[in-house]
């Protein structure tokens, strides 16, 4: 059977966390439609876009969330994340600050999204040469949490398409392709494949993940 142009097997809901002015919004942007903006005002709330592409022989939707890193809106939270399967933590190479605050976001993605099965780390503005935190300084980080690291710039798009692959990857190799079948295609409520648990091995615990058809 024909696939119609913009259909997909599966949908997951990535969200961007990260402080403000770090670049979450160009690189949902950069990624989604291959803009960037040098004038974009700080994100009020949240924003969101989407994108089909194949990823392991399946036709995904990734559903990006990208939210205020303000701490006004921290009572947004629930919300922003629920339904959530993947993470790009964001920090911004030549803010020192940003990087110290990553342990902050680590907590709240605990805390409000235990449906995470996939993480990255993603530091951003490579592009800049006045660089405040060093790639060994970010890949020791990395390591002592458990996840993986990618330095991107979506001012010249380097490494964006590969951050939001990397991440796609892992998410449809824990649910989709698990041991556990996790995500079986025969496993309908309506249009909507519905994910009961992940393996055990997961990153994250997922108890109530949803995968919603095209």
């Amino acid at each position: 059977m024909e696939r119609k142009e913009g259909e997909s097997d599966y949908s997951f809901k990535i969200v961007i966390v990260g402080d403000s002015g770090v670049g979450k919004t160009n690189l949902l942007t950069r990624f989604t439609r291959d803009q960037f903006s040098l004038n974009l005002r700080n994100t009020v709330g949240f924003n969101s876009d989407q994108k089909t592409l194949i990823v392991d022989g399946k036709a995904i939707r990734a559903e990006i969330w990208d939210t205020a890193g303000q701490e006004r809106y921290r009572s947004m939270s629930p919300n922003f994340y629920r339904g959530a399967v993947g993470a790009l933590i964001v920090y911004d190479i030549t803010n020192l600050e940003s990087f110290n605050n990553l342990p902050k976001w680590i907590k709240e993605l605990k805390t409000h999204a235990e449906g995470i099965v996939a993480t990255l780390i993603i530091g951003n503005k490579s592009d800049k040469e006045d660089r405040n935190v060093t790639i060994e300084m970010a890949n020791a980080f990395a390591s002592r949490n458990h996840y993986g690291l990618i330095e991107t710039s979506a001012m010249d798009s380097s490494n964006v398409g590969e951050a939001f692959n990397t991440i796609l990857r892992e998410i449809v190799k824990t649910i989709i392709n698990s041991p556990d079948n996790v995500c079986e295609k025969n496993s309908y409520t309506g249009n909507t494949k519905k994910i009961d648990k992940v393996p055990r091995d997961s990153i994250h615990s997922n108890k109530n993940c949803v995968c919603c058809g095209g």
